[in-house]
């Protein structure tokens, strides 16, 4: 106001010396003075009208937006005048701010009934390690209600073992609301700027016990297959070979048919031995021996055992810490598979790369590629003439003790296999 008035003050100085100097009436002079003098007030009282209320419209806007009220939004705005490109923006704004608390308000609530329905048990705690976050699980598995845990700490709860122990492991404890075996994992994250901490525990009691029921399932058909494969024939060459021994008198040919029985009981038997010597073999695999040796040259006196048929592709000279006679068994095992799927009538190529913190290798051949996946890594089970099917297998335990991973899978571009292995650096 005040700057309107002196910037109006030069101009009704002049006009007053000039109405002062007029040679008219003193009452008119007065008049003019009056009027010009009303008019300077009557027009610093718009300006400051003009600028001060859609401030005040705009503090009040704010203010609302500070609190959380996005109701507001101020009206009239001339996108053409400069403050009313500032109300524009203020709208645009509250607008956006509107959306996105309706979204985190939403995705709140979809987060607390995740949490309340899955059957983890979800804990956090703050730097002081005092719990403030607790699910139903959470709530079920320390047998209290979350108003009587929260603000607790972590001893008195029972789960300093778990925060202080290392993440993503296995470990068997004994819990107010159960006993078992539990996958603990833990994240760090962030609330208010101050660190705190989640702990998720996940029972795996009962799903090992169905995965331990399913595998002796497979385990016991595939034994059962196998004896019944090598038992059969026995129980009945010893028949027939009974039979001859009590016919009086013996047939002519009694000898010959002896010979031939006695040879099928001891061809299966030695398969059956065979059989359980796989068995042995698979079940006392013994953990890896690490020492740093030169991959390369593991690949190639690998594939130096079918000379020609095995191209060996040029690769990164990369050093790896495994322990080189399982890993060259596994090579083995997948360049023999590979090599008898050609039959003959293709090649077999062997390449690897390094890829981040793994080394990534393929074993490829153009054999007639896979027909049925279902019981590729079911052990003893095999479509081989005389082959044990425990060669896959035993290569993926290898593998996966080494802390890597397995996959065999038929050529996207040609006919054929590719078994492709990870294995970290």
């Amino acid at each position: 106001m005040l700057l309107v008035v002196f910037s109006a003050a030069p101009a009704w100085v002049t006009a007053a010396v000039f109405l002062w100097r007029w040679d008219a009436d003193p009452a008119l002079r007065g008049i003019f003075l009056i009027l010009i003098t009303a008019a300077a007030i009557a027009g610093a009282l718009a300006v400051r009208n003009r600028a001060v209320r859609p401030l005040h419209a705009l503090a009040n806007l704010l203010q609302a937006l500070r609190e959380g009220d996005y109701s507001l939004g101020g009206r009239d705005a001339d996108p053409e005048d400069a403050v009313g490109e500032v109300m524009v923006e203020a709208n645009a704004l509250s607008h956006i701010l509107h959306e996105q608390r309706l979204g985190a308000l939403e995705a709140g609530v979809l987060l607390n009934k995740l949490m309340a329905e899955v059957d983890i048990a979800v804990f956090g705690f703050d730097a002081e390690r005092r719990l403030r976050l607790a699910n139903r699980a959470g709530e079920s598995l320390l047998g209290a209600s979350a108003g009587e845990l929260l603000g607790r700490g972590a001893e008195e709860l029972g789960l300093a073992p778990m925060i202080e122990g290392r993440p993503g492991r296995i470990a068997s404890h004994v819990f107010p609301g159960g006993a078992g075996r539990w996958e603990v994992r833990r994240r760090s994250f962030r609330e208010g700027g101050k660190p705190h901490e989640l702990l998720v525990i996940s029972e795996l009691s009962r799903a090992l016990r169905e995965e331990e029921r399913q595998t002796w399932q497979r385990l016991v058909r595939v034994l059962g297959h196998e004896l019944n494969s090598s038992l059969a024939p026995i129980k009945s060459m010893a028949a027939t070979l009974r039979s001859l021994i009590v016919r009086k008198p013996p047939p002519a040919d009694w000898r010959e048919d002896a010979e031939s029985g006695l040879a099928i009981i001891h061809d299966r038997a030695e398969s059956l031995g065979r059989f359980m010597s796989a068995y042995a073999q698979l079940a006392r695999l013994p953990p890896p021996a690490r020492r740093l040796v030169q991959f390369p040259s593991l690949v190639r006196r690998a594939a130096s055992l079918h000379a020609k048929r095995v191209t060996v592709e040029d690769g990164p000279d990369v050093q790896i810490r495994v322990d080189p006679d399982q890993i060259e068994q596994v090579l083995i095992n997948l360049l023999n598979n590979a090599v008898e799927a050609t039959d003959g009538n293709g090649g077999v190529r062997v390449r690897w790369r390094t890829l981040d913190d793994s080394l990534e290798v393929e074993v490829e051949d153009d054999g007639p590629g896979l027909a049925n996946t279902d019981n590729l890594w079911v052990p003893f089970v095999t479509t081989k003439q005389g082959g044990t099917g425990i060669g896959l297998v035993l290569s993926r335990e290898i593998i996966e003790n080494h802390g890597g991973a397995i996959s065999l899978e038929s050529s996207c571009v040609k006919r054929g296999c590719v078994v492709r292995i990870g294995l970290p650096l």
